[in-house]
């Protein structure tokens, strides 16, 4: 088949960009290796920043998420004494929202048929070809038989572990990567969360996340070493050291329940430069990872797709080349810029276990000035709603 572009991964970044292109009237396809059930089987998480509203807003696809969703114009941070709240709609103007990663995604998949945009699942197999030139191509198999798809871009969607960045000569990149100490511990249950905001403790014992995916699921998390083990782990267990570690104030209102789903889940901050090579443009976990702290990951996909659907949409309906051109930078500039937040409240937020006492003295002041001080609260409130495109 012949498309203007083809776009490996049919997770959330991929169709969001699909569905941009598709309504700007370019041609393009998306290839998904597994199955839809499996895609949308996929836990993570659910805090949109801005960016990710207004672009499901703009292909009108936030009926649900206005409906279901949950507004959110703060968030706490504790210190196993107190909750330091950051009200980030008085010190910005602006919210975030709570929405599933998974329900966004049904969103955009139960759309994609109606709007003409085709994705194929069960793309097994899939190479990429010419992506120097200007004439790539991508092969996979589906159902046992060879396809191709002839393009003039590619757009890797396809994960930290896909085969877009892999395509890419070694030559051409530099890999930047930090790899924590600890994983987080996550468990899942239809409860009511603790706090009607999220909050991130830290506490002697270990860090901890209350959150939520409505106000009847709940999703908590602490972290452990990486040497931990899940079956280690029962409900009851869980639920006795989210107790300690979220501080009497919120152990006080957690409703325990049986798990839906528990996983320990590997914290890693990674960044790939170039974000483009030849014809083929990187987006979301493909180029970058960052740790869940912050509410990141899903977002800044979000804002790559912003850029790159701006640049083909600028080239296949202006002949404009200049935002291609551009498009490694600009999202890198982001990128950074999250991964630099990301990174510091994880610092903040965690025992690392070569800290001493120094290090703790600094966490504990850390967390003092941001209790007393408006600037600093107002800084955190900026980035947590997610920095301009």
């Amino acid at each position: 088949m012949k498309k203007q572009v083809c776009i490996i991964g049919g997770g959330p970044a991929g169709l969001l960009l699909g569905h941009l292109l598709t309504q700007e009237g370019v041609d393009c396809v998306v290839l998904e290796r597994r199955t839809g059930d499996y895609v949308l089987g996929r836990i993570r998480a659910g805090v949109l920043e801005q960016v990710t509203v207004d672009l499901m807003k703009r292909l009108g696809l936030d009926e649900r998420m206005k409906a279901e969703g949950l507004p959110h114009d703060g968030f706490n941070l504790a210190d196993g004494e107190r909750l330091i709240r950051i009200d980030i709609k008085e010190l910005t103007g602006k919210e975030v929202m709570v929405y599933g990663q998974t329900e966004l995604t049904r969103d955009l998949m139960e759309a994609s048929a109606g709007r003409g945009l085709e994705v194929i699942y069960g793309a097994e197999d899939v190479e990429l070809h010419d992506i120097d030139g200007a004439n790539p191509h991508v092969t996979f198999t589906k159902d046992g038989s060879p396809r191709r798809v002839n393009c003039r871009f590619i757009a890797g969607c396809d994960g930290f572990h896909g085969p877009s960045r892999q395509a890419i000569p070694a030559s051409v990149g530099k890999d930047f990567e930090r790899v924590y100490p600890f994983g987080w511990l996550g468990i899942l249950a239809d409860v009511p969360p603790c706090n009607h905001e999220l909050i991130y403790a830290n506490h002697e014992r270990g860090f901890a996340l209350a959150s939520m995916r409505s106000n009847t699921r709940s999703r908590y998390y602490i972290d452990v070493p990486l040497t931990e083990k899940i079956e280690d782990w029962s409900d009851e267990r869980i639920w006795d050291e989210l107790a300690i570690r979220l501080g009497p104030e919120a152990a006080a209102h957690i409703t325990r329940g049986p798990s839906i789903e528990k996983s320990i889940a590997p914290l890693r901050s990674y960044v790939y430069a170039p974000m483009r090579h030849g014809s083929l443009l990187l987006c979301g976990d493909s180029a970058h990872i960052v740790p869940p702290t912050g509410a990141k990951g899903l977002n800044l996909a979000a804002s790559d797709v912003y850029y790159a659907a701006e640049a083909l949409s600028a080239f296949f309906g202006k002949n404009d080349a200049d935002g291609i051109a551009a498009y490694s930078d600009k999202a890198l500039a982001r990128v950074w810029k999250s991964e630099r937040f990301s990174w510091s409240l994880t610092r903040l937020m965690h025992r690392f276990p070569e800290d001493g006492d120094f290090e703790r003295a600094m966490q504990v002041a850390e967390l003092d000035y941001i209790a007393s001080s408006r600037a600093a609260q107002t800084s955190i409130a900026e980035n947590y709603v997610g920095l301009p495109v």
